[in-house]
């Protein structure tokens, strides 16, 4: 057999069985990215957030979500969060800016990234982190599940943790659409054609009750998405006539058919770029 071959069948063998993950420097970043294939944590340099402020009309979510993950930045006991309901109305943004709102004064706490599809690696995931001396809130955006999706029984390992139980040093935090993950047509359409109904259902619905903490984002009306934009143009010195402000935001949020802290801000990102003002 030539070198080649050999060459080909050892990178074979190396992709069906990677070398074991060294554990990253934790240090080098705040926040990271688990990709797989090949497994590995990429360190992010600039977190894509919000200052925590900036969220508007999710007082309740915000200060339950921040007072959890102090105590759990502090060393204390914390819960899962799942945070469900209306697009765009900052779900992902509030994980994210909690966390450099906490980073600052917590060094030690660090936000890790899990893509859904991705699921199925979270049990090797969690025992890179395990031993080390930092604290982790993984965060799963957009989590949801179909009819035939087996990737729930994956997270299982990160709400219940099995027999070693989920590791003190982590809490997970997920966004959704979805209360119980899972579309309601399909969870009737379950229960309809199920010999047993209840039970057909009961292990992908109970997935949510699993989280320790139940946050729901719900529309905004037009005073707070008009206090949102308020609070941009506050925040990046964007100087408009308050009456054309307004006739400018209602005519955006008309256009776009609905009204979010998304519609807010990217109508702000328009403005913004009419003023010549950059947003960093």
């Amino acid at each position: 057999m030539d070198q080649n071959a050999l060459t080909r069948i050892a990178e074979a063998l190396e992709r069906m069985s990677p070398a074991p993950l060294e554990t990253p420097d934790f240090n080098a970043a705040s926040a990271f990215v688990w990709h797989v294939g090949p497994e590995r944590l990429e360190p992010v340099e600039s977190v894509n957030r919000i200052d925590l402020n900036l969220l508007v009309g999710i007082n309740r979510s915000r200060d339950t979500l921040l007072e959890n993950t102090r105590r759990f930045a502090q060393g204390f006991a914390a819960n899962n969060a799942l945070l469900w309901g209306a697009r765009g109305m900052g779900k992902s943004s509030l994980v994210k800016a909690v966390h450099g709102a906490l980073a600052a004064d917590h060094t030690e706490l660090k936000l890790v990234e899990l893509q859904r599809e991705d699921l199925p690696s979270v049990a090797r995931l969690l025992n890179h982190l395990r031993g080390s001396e930092h604290r982790f809130i993984l965060f799963c955006d957009d989590l949801s599940f179909s009819h035939d999706d087996q990737h729930y029984k994956s997270l299982k390992a990160v709400l219940d943790g099995g027999i070693e139980g989920r590791p003190e040093n982590v809490v997970f935090y997920a966004t959704s659409n979805r209360r119980h993950l899972m579309p309601r047509d399909m969870i009737e359409n379950e229960r309809s054609s199920a010999i047993n109904p209840s039970e057909a259902v009961e292990e992908k619905v109970s997935l949510s009750d699993r989280f320790g903490l139940w946050l729901g984002f719900h529309p905004c009306d037009q005073d707070e998405y008009l206090a949102m934009i308020e609070g941009y143009c506050a925040a990046y010195g964007v100087r408009v006539d308050a009456d054309i402000l307004r006739a400018e935001a209602v005519e955006w949020q008309a256009t776009r058919g609905a009204r979010s802290g998304r519609v807010a801000w990217q109508f702000f990102t328009d403005l913004a770029g009419r003023h010549g003002v950059a947003l960093r």
